[in-house]
């Protein structure tokens, strides 16, 4: 019996040699692409509504998500992001439920230049980087007794990781050259070695132990100002805060208190509730915080590891191992 042919559509901009690949594989199956003309390189960027999407099979990047709950034929969606906020719905999840359809996301193509973003960011702030530089571009004061007596090591520190998933997973196998202490913080608490996988019930228990807490929450009603006051009161005085996860899963006015009362040592951000950040928000200039403009998930080779990452996951799709897909959001 010969294979199905599938027709794929995609709103993905890809570079010119992964997007040459990828119509190359799909083709060499008899497979068809229709390539969106609304389509964008920004993996974060909302896609537009497109007609085309009503002959595909498939949706490989940002589809509009109420075709997708309404377009029956659409059997898998294969999204170019870690994140999938515009779907994490119960209406959406259940429109694709009832006709059987998968979603993935691409959060193995982001888990490592993430984790290394965070990594970098703990190690910048430890090691009194960020001061250093802006000594460097202010008054290069050589504020050496200063910088010296403010480096900390970060063997044997404690982390608090708010969600644990792919990033969170791979930044601890970063940091396990430091014979640190992990806490993750999930909705269903298992055991996982080397790491205390708490529910949110022991949420305040463990913030005052932490030293580093990483924020990698989703965002969706569920997490929107998780990060919040009566939370960050129970922080341990001095504790470094970092996101990479969503910026609207932390409440910025009550973070910004907690910098400038001194009761967080620093913070390293790279999400935002409005992004761009725009040039009047008062995180540009609080005490101890430090940006950068939602990076963590850069890689220069992006393009080719989600196209990569889509042909594998369409070999097994073609061969019907429907759960062997990599990174299946549960529905």
């Amino acid at each position: 019996m010969p294979a199905p042919r599938f027709t794929i559509w995609t709103n993905a901009a890809l570079a010119p040699a992964p997007s040459a690949r990828l119509q190359a594989a799909l083709a060499s199956g008899g497979h068809r692409l229709l390539v969106s003309p609304h389509a964008s390189a920004s993996v974060l960027a909302a896609g537009a509504a497109d007609p085309l999407l009503a002959e595909a099979d498939i949706a490989f990047g940002q589809p509009d998500p109420a075709a997708c709950r309404e377009l029956a034929r659409l059997r898998w969606i294969a999204l170019t992001s870690a994140g999938y906020t515009r779907y994490d719905n119960e209406e959406t999840k259940d429109a694709l439920r009832e006709r059987g359809a998968l979603l993935t996301n691409a959060s193995s193509v982001f888990a490592e230049p993430c984790a290394q973003h965070a990594l970098a960011m703990m190690l910048a702030l430890s090691r009194q980087l960020p001061a250093s530089l802006a000594e460097q571009l202010g008054d290069r004061g050589w504020k050496y007794f200063e910088h010296r007596a403010g480096s900390r090591l970060l063997n044997g520190q404690t982390v608090l990781l708010l969600s644990y998933g792919a990033i969170a997973k791979r930044l601890v196998e970063l940091l396990a050259p430091f014979g640190m202490k992990f806490y993750a913080l999930r909705r269903r608490a298992y055991s996982e070695s080397g790491v205390h996988v708490i529910p949110e019930e022991k949420l305040s228990a463990v913030l005052p132990l932490a030293d580093h807490i990483v924020n990698v929450l989703p965002e969706n009603e569920a997490t929107q100002n998780f990060v919040n006051a009566r939370r960050l009161a129970l922080v341990k005085p001095g504790a470094c805060f970092y996101n990479i996860g969503r910026g609207a899963t932390v409440d910025e006015r009550a973070l910004i208190e907690a910098l400038e009362n001194g009761r967080l040592g620093g913070a390293y951000l790279d999400v935002f509730a409005t992004e761009p950040l725009p040039p009047s928000s008062p995180l540009w200039t609080t005490k101890n915080c430090w940006l950068t403009p939602h990076t963590a998930g850069g890689r220069v080779d992006q393009d080719d590891a989600l196209a990569d990452h889509f042909l594998g996951n369409f070999e097994r799709f073609v061969a019907g191992h429907r759960a062997a897909l990599r990174d299946l959001v549960p529905l």
